[in-house]
């Protein structure tokens, strides 16, 4: 992919891995995950490692009973949600096929509207203002903007991607773990006039006991992305009222099954969740956009991945794009696959 710069480095390719789960039912399921190190702690390597051994878990057992085939990987090792997310999804697309239904009407939804924003790497502010004036010609309407670098600057970044689009746009902005306590409080502050709809995650995660402090502090609404990534974790940010919101991402939470549960208990303490991603193709995007149908306090769409320079599109079906509007068909299951020309170039492992 083209070089992408957020605040902890910079990535130049997604290290990818995709799954199929066969059954004896004759079809199978496919997962995708997406490994970021700088923020994870998964590569491509760990992830493939990790998959041979998940594998042998699942030989000879019920793909249906998704809770106790999840369970079974979890007591197996903790940590490497990356990777369990393929799996689960490769599960809830059996579950999908298997009841003949996409999975979104299998998890209870119905479709409506995605919109999704736009990110703009962090650059120069004048390179940055016009990426962020291209995007508007091409119709977005919400920028998410990448900071964590320098906080004076990054109000500059603000101010003059502001004065490019003018006041029609919306912008988010997203620190990824960038600033000190001290330069949060003065970059929030600083881009509060600039009307900015949220930060994600201002402050690296070993600093979450600061964040109830911030967020008295901030005019700007916080969301929590990498302090959660299960539901304990949003019950402790919430509960300690340290964000307005929540990023939910499918490699953070090991994938559908635990979304779930982080967006039913956010939407018990009226937190409105974000549906955010890595650098996940449209396979997986495809099972991000059946979970978005199903979950209704999922309020902002940050499911831009595959439009951020990714070079070559491994998916055959799946989700399409309609300027920055998201829709998929009714095809059984998670409706996308990897194409076969796609597949006769990567390295192959069965178990």
């Amino acid at each position: 992919m083209e070089p992408f710069t957020i605040a902890t480095g910079t990535m130049d390719h997604a290290q990818n891995v995709f799954i199929r789960v066969h059954t004896d039912a004759g079809f199978y399921g496919v997962g995708e995950c997406s490994a970021f190190p700088m923020i994870v702690g998964e590569t491509q390597d760990t992830c493939l490692v990790m998959a041979r051994e998940f594998s042998r878990l699942w030989k000879g057992q019920d793909a249906l009973n998704i809770s106790e085939r999840l369970h079974q990987l979890h007591s197996f090792t903790a940590g490497n949600s990356t990777i369990k997310s393929a799996f689960d999804m490769a599960l809830y697309d059996i579950a999908a096929k298997s009841a003949g239904l996409p999975l979104y009407q299998l998890l209870g939804g119905d479709k409506h509207k995605v919109e999704t924003d736009i990110t703009i790497g962090i650059a120069d502010p004048f390179q940055m203002a016009k990426k962020a004036l291209d995007f508007k010609q091409s119709g977005a309407t919400v920028l998410k903007v990448k900071l964590g670098k320098e906080a004076k600057i990054d109000v500059e970044r603000v101010k003059v991607i502001r004065q490019a689009i003018g006041d029609d746009l919306k912008i988010r902005v997203d620190a990824n773990q960038g600033w000190s306590f001290e330069d949060a409080v003065f970059a929030l502050r600083g881009i509060a006039e600039y009307d900015v709809e949220f930060c994600e995650q201002p402050l690296r995660t070993w600093h979450d006991d600061l964040l109830p402090e911030l967020k008295k502090l901030s005019p700007v609404k916080i969301m929590a992305d990498e302090s959660v990534y299960n539901h304990h974790d949003a019950r402790k940010q919430i509960n300690s009222n340290s964000c307005d919101y929540i990023n939910i991402k499918l490699a953070k939470s090991g994938g559908i099954f635990e979304a779930k549960q982080i967006h039913d208990l956010a939407a018990k303490k009226g937190i409105a969740c974000m549906m955010g991603g890595m650098l996940e193709s449209r396979i997986a995007l495809s099972a991000k956009l059946h979970f978005v149908y199903a979950s209704p306090n999922i309020k902002f769409y940050d499911m831009d991945t595959c439009m951020l320079g990714h070079l070559v599109d491994p998916c055959a079906g799946g989700v399409t794009y309609d300027g920055y509007f998201l829709d998929i068909d009714n095809s059984p299951g998670i409706g996308a696959d990897a194409t076969i020309d796609f597949l006769a170039k990567c390295e192959k492992i069965t178990v």
